[in-house]
């Protein structure tokens, strides 16, 4: 564990303040939920709570699945990082970051298909290399964004069309209801 060497104070409804550098280094938003955890050493660990990462040997299972379909690569992500990826994308993107530009796409709830010279390619994940052809659909459950599904090719000769954004968004509204259950 890394001390930040920042102390606060528990108030008297019991509660303490996380230092702004911290919340933004972390990523934590007003009304993202934490998991506590305690260990027998008196040590009180938070962490963000993600919805999507009790999916994750389910997700893993589509991202195949769907990988294996296709021909092309599949990841599913939770709001912070990929939770899954199909074989050929697993070494370089599996447990990483997504990028703020997805993060930005899950909260608007848009759909992109990036192919052709007319659409920009958005990054996956900050530390991997883009991709050539990609669909992003967000995964959507009970009402709020929770992550997306995203299918991609290296090749820039192949060029990913409305069967892959239909594929992606029965994948993406699978998923989500799933989690409602």
């Amino acid at each position: 564990m890394k001390a930040t060497g920042i102390v606060r104070r528990i108030d008297d409804l019991g509660r303490v303040v996380i230092p702004k550098e911290i919340r933004r280094t972390l990523r934590i938003r007003v009304g993202d939920p934490l998991e506590i955890y305690t260990d027998r050493e008196g040590e009180v660990i938070l962490k963000k709570y993600s919805l999507m990462g009790d999916m994750g040997i389910f997700a893993q299972q589509y991202a195949d699945s769907l990988a294996q379909t296709t021909g092309y690569q599949v990841v599913v992500t939770d709001r912070e990082q990929v939770i899954a990826a199909s074989a050929g994308a697993r070494k370089e993107l599996m447990d990483k970051a997504i990028s703020r530009e997805m993060q930005q796409m899950i909260d608007g709830r848009e759909i992109s298909v990036a192919s052709g010279e007319s659409k920009e390619y958005r990054k996956i994940s900050d530390e991997a290399e883009p991709f050539a052809w990609e669909v992003i659909c967000p995964i959507i459950s009970e009402g709020d964004a929770v992550g997306a599904v995203v299918i991609f090719t290296r090749s820039q000769k192949e060029s990913l069309g409305d069967a892959e954004r239909k594929l992606a968004h029965v994948a993406a509204g699978f998923l989500g209801r799933q989690l409602e259950q």
